[in-house]
């Protein structure tokens, strides 16, 4: 944070309510979770909804101001809308049927509908279509910082996947897609700086609209173990989340030049099929039954290596389904077994346009245990659509520069849309352009998951004495560590160093309880204060006090008389790598 030149309070621990616990929450599966709570930063409500305790709440007061900041920076107006949205807003949209389960819905004493805002591109665009007429008044961008709501059906990870979570939205209205892009860059560069500033280490990637909609969409992932997506990405900066990465797969060629058919007596899987005909998995072609909405059937064929990515397949078969045993029976198609040669009429061959590269495939001869080895694409067979299938993995080429893929795992901190008239047509919000015709506005979308921050700094920052806060959004910057209470000496010096810190501008905590040494040892690595100063009779007596950085566990001695101004010039370089 930006130095201060007023005093800044003392945070006094023997007043602070921070229950710190020895113990891990039973329910808690990574790392943030349990620190979380061992550290009194938050306490468990209710499945997926947490109280944030004084701690917790000064950590995220700090993330929210950088988030904040950068927003104003880029000229976003910020407000405050309300958390509870009218039903028929959604069905305008289109979306109150669609949006599922996770939609919390309630009605007033009236029976009216109502529903706890998940994501607030309805009420914006009402808002806005009433007061915004003209292209004159164009481009125009709204955020706030709210708390969110969504019924997910399994609550987990704590902050990474809750019921309730407070979130930075903002909205854009433009009239034209040149304005769009300029000031969705805008947004994805304030990102970049805001995930610098919380020293994250983060990947942007290429992502799914998913239920926000819209064409162009990128993440924020913040790198970590427990992320719950799967990314990959190339030295040259390409990165996307593996569901929509368009990475160049290379299947291998079967080494024959005619069609023949094998007797393959085995478990109809990609496996077993490779282990029996001594091949890699790649030369193999994997068969998928699926249907689209209106019931017509077609078979997926990927490279025998890879996954069916479902967010391309929905692209390819939109609201596709896999068949059951039984509806694959009824339509001729043998399970484990199916190809595309001589398939049953009516059932579409849809490939994944990796496999154009091979021109004979290793495929189920729609017989059971049976295969084709060499069947041709164009001559044994013909495929009706190629598309793009496959769910990237590490080897992968770059589609950017061909390099091979690496993986990784993240936690989404953000995501960015490019949202178009998808909201605007439906709800008719419409400005009038410079030659007088009503048109529908142009809109972005921008989301940072501020609670959802908490866990990924943590996920990134810690060890096993606890967290590891970066200076930026630490609950304060130093704490001093009194090791008697009934020392006049140590109380005194304690006060010193204290207000002559706090008098400077630096964020100062005393840890002034009547405990144990090793007690307050502990709760400070526990809950993460980037410095420590300890303050005892030896030290004062050798005219030296112990100073410790939380981030690498480096101790140091200082003079006593040189603690205020050493400590100050390290904290106030340290500030700056985080603005």
């Amino acid at each position: 944070m930006p130095m201060s030149a007023q005093t800044t309070s003392i945070l006094k621990m023997s007043q602070l309510f921070a229950p710190t616990l020895k113990e891990n929450p039973v329910d808690a599966e990574i790392a943030s979770h349990r620190l979380l709570v061992r550290s009194a930063m938050m306490r468990k409500v209710a499945s997926g909804i947490y109280s944030f305790l004084p701690l917790g709440y000064r950590v995220l007061a700090k993330v929210e101001q950088i988030v904040r900041e950068e927003m104003d920076k880029i000229g976003s107006q910020e407000m405050k809308m309300s958390i509870i949205q009218p039903a028929e807003l959604w069905h305008e949209s289109g979306r109150w049927d669609v949006y599922g389960p996770e939609l919390m819905r309630l009605e007033d004493r009236h029976g009216h509908g109502f529903a706890l805002s998940p994501t607030q591109e309805e009420l914006i665009t009402s808002l806005v279509r009433n007061e915004l007429r003209s292209y004159k008044e164009l481009p125009k961008s709204l955020y706030h910082i709210q708390w969110k709501y969504r019924d997910e059906i399994r609550p987990r990870f704590g902050l990474l996947r809750g019921r309730e979570f407070l979130m930075k939205d903002a909205y854009s209205f433009h009239s034209s897609q040149e304005s769009l892009q300029e000031h969705y860059d805008e947004q994805a560069k304030a990102y970049g700086r805001i995930c610098e500033r919380m020293g994250l280490d983060y990947r942007c990637v290429e992502a799914d609209s998913g239920q926000i909609g819209g064409s162009v969409s990128m993440e924020f992932m913040a790198l970590a173990d427990a992320g719950e997506a799967e990314l990959v990405y190339c030295k040259c900066g390409y990165a996307a989340n593996t569901e929509v990465a368009a990475a160049v797969v290379k299947p291998t060629q079967y080494p024959t030049d005619k069609m023949k058919k094998m007797h393959t007596p085995i478990e109809g899987t990609i496996a077993a099929l490779a282990e029996f005909l001594k091949i890699d998995q790649s030369a193999t072609v994997k068969a998928l039954s699926v249907k689209d909405t209106a019931g017509n059937i077609a078979v997926l064929f990927i490279p025998g290596d890879h996954e069916l990515g479902e967010i391309k397949a929905n692209k390819a078969v939109p609201g596709f389904e896999f068949l059951t045993d039984e509806e694959m029976l009824d339509a001729g198609l043998v399970k484990g077994f199916m190809g595309p040669v001589a398939l049953p009429d009516g059932v579409r061959v849809i490939a994944d346009q990796s496999l154009k590269e091979i021109p004979r495939w290793v495929v189920g001869a729609n017989e059971t245990d049976f295969h084709f080895v060499g069947a041709a694409w164009g001559k044994d067979f013909t495929v009706d659509d190629w598309a793009d299938l496959s769910t990237a993995k590490p080897g992968d080429l770059c589609p950017e520069c061909s390099q091979k893929l690496d993986q990784a795992r993240g936690i989404e901190v953000s995501q960015v849309f490019q949202l178009g008239t998808k909201y605007s047509d439906a709800m008719q919000a419409c400005y009038m352009d410079e030659d007088g015709s009503d048109k529908p506005f142009i809109m972005g979308c921008y989301g940072w998951g501020v609670t959802r921050s908490l866990a990924a700094i943590v996920e990134q920052y810690n060890d096993e004495g606890g967290i590891k806060w970066p200076i930026s959004v630490a609950p304060a910057e130093v704490i001093l560590l009194p090791m008697v209470m009934n020392d006049e000496a140590v109380l005194a010096e304690t006060d010193r160093v204290a207000k002559a810190l706090a008098e400077r501008g630096i964020e100062v905590a005393v840890d002034d309880r009547a405990e144990r040494a090793g007690v307050k040892f502990n709760d400070a690595d526990l809950i993460g204060w980037p410095y420590q100063i300890v303050i005892g009779k030896r030290g004062i007596e050798s005219g030296e006090l112990e100073f410790k950085q939380r981030s690498n566990g480096e101790k140091q001695q200082i003079a006593l008389d040189d603690v205020v101004q050493k400590v100050f010039e390290l904290i106030d370089q340290e500030r700056v790598r985080y603005l």
